[in-house]
């Protein structure tokens, strides 16, 4: 496959005025790569695939299938986000499918970074083609692939969006911000009316919490992973650091040690802290967080969250450390 290149004299879209002539470009583009087929979606509910989906909407609107795979990777509260607002303010065309267990079981005992990131996207596969089969005239497959992506799937990371189509499938793809970065991304979604709590909205890799519970994944510490994430991002959005910091998350390593918790030993696992900030992906720099802060998240998680004993700050940039942990 050719790798797509972004053109030199492309101009980087900062305003109002240049999104929503970059998006009316890519309506006119996509009404005639389309015609009058249907196109199929994954939408993960993060900023690439909302924008997409939003952009679709606009260009095509009900010959878009939006499908939501809840593949039990999600963060907390997410998948009713997606559902609110696609199914519900926008009125999309969409499928919801709860997958949890197919996922979980065949990611059981499986440690390998790479192999997890593959099982996720292979099982990502053989649910649209599921979906897909149920479908009248689905021809198109759309991608919320970003330039970054590009860039960064030359031997660093497998491709975290759906890729390696079976040929039965046979869909073309349409993939309309595969020139953007992350950060114009955001810009074009806000032209397009979506909220900003979606626009502005972390980045989040495909196999979701999958690469961030370190290791092969248990029921049981992905559900402490969820909740310690959840506490994390409350008290950034209440402390005024959501909108400041790029990216930030907890990653829980397969390792236990030993605490103490009313007055007995309890081993648990180690919370890990990342928060980078960023305006392309490439590179990140740390964020400082004020000390009052980290102790009253340590203090909220090692406390609500069952099987987390310890809290531990990241302080590696990019590089030399990537921005997830696998």
């Amino acid at each position: 496959m050719e790798m797509i290149k972004r053109p030199d004299d492309m101009q980087r879209i900062t305003t109002v005025e240049l999104a929503e002539a970059f998006i009316a470009e890519q309506v006119e583009k996509v009404r005639k790569q389309v015609g009058d087929k249907k196109v199929l979606l994954a939408l993960s509910g993060g900023v690439d695939s909302s924008v997409v989906a939003a952009l679709l909407i606009k260009a095509i609107g009900k010959q878009l299938v939006c499908v939501h795979v809840n593949h039990g990777l999600m963060r907390k509260g997410e998948s009713e986000q997606v559902i609110e607002v696609f199914g519900k303010q926008l009125d999309a065309n969409l499928i919801y499918i709860d997958a949890t267990d197919r996922f979980l079981d065949k990611l059981a005992g499986v440690s390998d970074p790479e192999k997890k990131r593959k099982i996720i996207g292979n099982e990502f596969i053989v649910v649209f083609d599921e979906e897909a089969k149920k479908l009248e005239g689905i021809s198109f497959l759309a991608q919320g692939t970003i330039y970054p992506d590009i860039l960064e799937s030359d031997g660093v990371k497998a491709h975290h969006n759906v890729g390696g189509l079976p040929e039965e499938m046979a869909m073309e793809l349409v993939e309309p911000v595969a020139l953007l970065y992350k950060d114009e991304v955001r810009v074009v979604g806000s032209a397009l009316g979506l909220p900003d709590e979606m626009v502005y909205r972390q980045p989040f890799p495909g196999p979701g919490l999958g690469v961030r519970c370190l290791g092969a994944i248990t029921r049981d510490r992905l559900n402490a992973l969820r909740e310690a994430d959840a506490i994390l991002r409350e008290e950034f959005d209440k402390n005024g650091l959501a909108g400041k910091v790029w990216q930030y998350f907890i990653a829980v390593p397969d390792v236990k040690s030993v605490g103490v918790r009313d007055g007995k030993r309890y081993e648990g696992w180690p919370a890990i802290i990342r928060a980078v900030n960023t305006t392309d992906a490439m590179s990140a720099t740390i964020e400082e967080i004020p000390y009052a802060l980290l102790h009253k998240i340590t203090d909220r998680i090692t406390h609500e969250v069952e099987g987390i004993n310890r809290v531990l700050y990241d302080l590696t940039p990019k590089p030399i450390g990537t921005i997830e942990w696998e």
